[in-house]
């Protein structure tokens, strides 16, 4: 009986990689190949293709776009700030003065602690320092960036200086790993649509699309597809990106959440309907 150790994954892969290859698609070639032979799984092959995917993206595929931040107003009472915590849940928010433009730190939501606790608060004195980074920078730089500074959030800046949106740390790691739940998502199962605090709906790609012709009166078949998302893709005909939006059924639908692989989270509002015509 033959009590040799097994070889570790580590040295599987060095037999399997014993020639070099020669570019990344005979690498990729290379990685499919071992997990057809069980030498790797599904999701440490998934992991692999994501960090060499995420090397050639750049910020702007991945982050929030401007006009879906939700950002403190330095004027704001503060209760009015802590009611907006409350009901966006993120853990870090952008504090803004005149406008988007005119960032001039990061809350964190925990620092809001010291107002229930009724000890001193001064909002500005709270604010930690923004970073900002250009679109144009690439994500595993940006990871880098993010590891070496300790911050988890940056305002994305375009080639005009003007704020293009945010990125945070878990906006690049979803890259890798895939979806992570955030405040983002949603915290029950069944709660797949929901009211937002600007009058619009977030809504889980993955509902089913009778749920969805339910919610919003639509009548979209589910004989192509199961899901909202599944009908989203169809219209683009590609796996749409971040901010991307598409007008279908009466309604803008528009991609607040998606990586390389799927969408994740859609914004849903109702368009407004033309005046009919008084004869």
């Amino acid at each position: 009986m033959d009590s040799s150790p097994k070889p570790s994954l580590l040295e599987r892969l060095s037999a399997l990689l014993s020639r070099e290859p020669e570019d990344r698609e005979e690498l990729l070639a290379l990685l499919h190949s071992a997990f057809d032979r069980n030498l790797i799984d599904a999701d440490a092959l998934s992991i692999i293709e994501g960090a060499l995917q995420m090397s050639d993206m750049q910020v702007r595929d991945v982050m929030i776009p401007r006009a879906q931040m939700d950002c403190v107003h330095l004027d704001d009472p503060i209760d009015t700030i802590v009611n907006f915590a409350i009901d966006t849940a993120h853990s870090r928010f952008p504090a803004i003065g005149d406008g988007k433009d005119d960032v001039a730190g990061i809350l964190l939501a925990k620092d809001l602690l010291r107002y229930f606790a009724g000890r001193e608060f001064d909002l500005r004195d709270m604010l930690r320092p923004a970073v900002f980074v250009p679109e144009s920078k690439r994500l595993n730089v940006l990871l880098r960036e993010f590891r070496v500074s300790r911050n988890h959030m940056a305002i994305v800046v375009d080639e005009y200086g003007g704020v293009a949106g945010l990125v945070t740390i878990e906006d690049v790691l979803e890259q890798i790993v895939g979806d992570i739940e955030d405040e983002y998502d949603f915290d029950e199962a069944g709660d797949s649509i929901r009211l937002d605090q600007n009058g619009r709906y977030r809504v889980k790609a993955t509902t089913e699309i009778e749920d969805f012709n339910e919610a919003f009166a639509t009548d979209f078949s589910d004989e192509e597809y199961d899901t909202v998302g599944g009908l989203v893709i169809r219209h683009f005909g590609r796996l749409p990106k971040r901010g991307e939006s598409l007008e279908v059924g009466g309604l803008k639908i528009q991609v607040l959440r998606a990586d390389s692989r799927r969408v994740h989270t859609l914004v849903v509002e109702r368009l407004p309907q033309p005046e009919s015509v008084q004869e």
